[in-house]
């Protein structure tokens, strides 16, 4: 049975059915669980949120007069869509040693997604289990330096562009989920909804997807419909969990009810597919496709933050603060008139990440590549520079080096 209580009053062993209030306020990325665990009832009773639902079926009710709060056996523990295993214990390391690990990681994740596809193009079902322990190599890495998968997921072909969108939205999700501060646990599940958010795709008819050109209306009409037949197909294979299924469906929905396939909009959107979207997007626009060549990295940044009602505003910052406002990669001009590629994030400051100097605008005229921390100069970023106004051919392995071979 359900029943509203007050916050004050949630004791171990309850099992949270969701929370009153704006989901702003909410002190944990889901609900629906048993609080077993005293940081999360502490967590829930220093919020700023004042009631609750807890469903006494699933879990205690409020205590009687002078009965302690114990925790039954059965509800101590919570089957969850994504296991919890003990946090990375992988010490940080240089970005080289990041990028050149990202890079077999990129080779490896393309193979099981490219497989994953096949599989459901033949008509198999799906074992979405079999991908965690992918999801997990994927959030150790971005925990370990969130900024070099990221980073490199970004590199692909327009053939490998299904593909390694999955794995790119994998890594942003875990990277945006742990500026969120979600804990381990709640960033592989994160991550686990990006690789499968658009596993509808893989029922898209093949000249549609990788058409070069721009699609008609009917063309568009089937594509629309990609959500809708990834939720169905994840959902027939009944191994992922609610938030996953989610993401998969409402990843398209808008925070001004202008999106699809639901035209939801505000809080109706759950935190973890408002995630989804800006990942997705992120994404999409930054890479090469069929159809189009990507958008430089700062510029796409710069050009989400106009789109008035398109991404919930508390997410999107927190993107920008995990990927960087001038994400590695970035062409950049500085005040001295060299042109720069990033190279390196600043956490403390992120108007002030590394660089590469490499070229002159004032001679026109390439220059001695010299890194810079920006941190630490009296040169500063003038303004993002459009990599269409120059042909740079060079500017990836500037920041990525051999990576880029692998």
């Amino acid at each position: 049975m359900l029943k509203k209580i007050a916050v004050a009053d949630l004791r171990l062993g309850m099992h949270l059915h969701r929370f009153e209030g704006a989901w702003i306020d909410h002190p944990f990325w889901r609900v629906r669980f048993i609080i077993a665990d005293a940081a999360e009832l502490r967590a829930a009773q220093s919020s700023a949120v004042r009631e609750c639902w807890i469903d006494t079926d699933l879990g205690l009710d409020l205590a009687p007069p002078d009965t302690p709060a114990t925790i039954p056996a059965a509800a101590a523990i919570e089957p969850a869509s994504v296991q919890a295993p003990p946090p990375p214990r992988n010490q940080p390391t240089t970005l080289a040693d990041e990028l050149r690990r990202a890079a077999e990681l990129c080779k490896r994740s393309r193979a099981a997604v490219k497989s994953m596809f096949a599989e459901v193009r033949l008509g198999h079902a799906l074992d979405a289990q079999q991908c965690l322990p992918l999801v997990q190599e994927i959030s150790d890495a971005v925990f370990r330096n969130p900024e070099a998968l990221v980073s490199l997921a970004r590199l692909k072909t327009a053939d490998d562009y299904s593909y390694m969108h999955s794995v790119a939205v994998c890594a942003l999700m875990v990277a945006l989920g742990r500026t969120l501060g979600l804990d381990h646990a709640a960033c592989r599940e994160a991550g686990l909804a990006g690789l499968l958010h658009d596993m509808g795709k893989a029922l898209m008819p093949i000249e549609i997807l990788n058409k070069p050109g721009k699609l008609s209306d009917e063309e568009f009409a089937v594509m629309r419909s990609h959500p809708e037949r990834g939720w169905a197909l994840l959902r027939e294979g009944q191994s992922v969990g609610e938030p996953v299924l989610d993401v998969c469906l409402h990843h398209h929905e808008k925070i001004d009810g202008s999106g699809y396939p639901h035209g939801l909009a505000g809080e109706r959107i759950t935190l973890l597919a408002r995630m989804g979207a800006v990942c997705d997007v992120y994404d999409a626009v930054t890479s090469n496709r069929p159809y189009k060549a990507g958008w430089d990295p700062a510029q796409s940044m710069a050009r989400m933050a106009r789109w008035q009602g398109h991404f919930d505003p508390a997410v999107f910052a927190a993107f920008v603060k995990s990927v960087g406002i001038y994400p590695t990669g970035s062409l950049v001009r500085l005040a001295s008139g060299k042109l720069a590629v990033v190279v390196g994030q600043n956490p403390q400051a992120t108007t002030l990440p590394s660089v590469k100097a490499f070229f002159s605008t004032e001679s026109n005229l390439p220059l001695p590549v010299q890194t810079i921390d920006l941190a630490h100069s009296r040169e500063r970023i003038a303004g993002r520079e459009p990599r269409e106004a120059w042909n740079f051919p060079q500017i990836e392995s500037l920041w990525a080096g051999e990576a880029l071979e692998t």
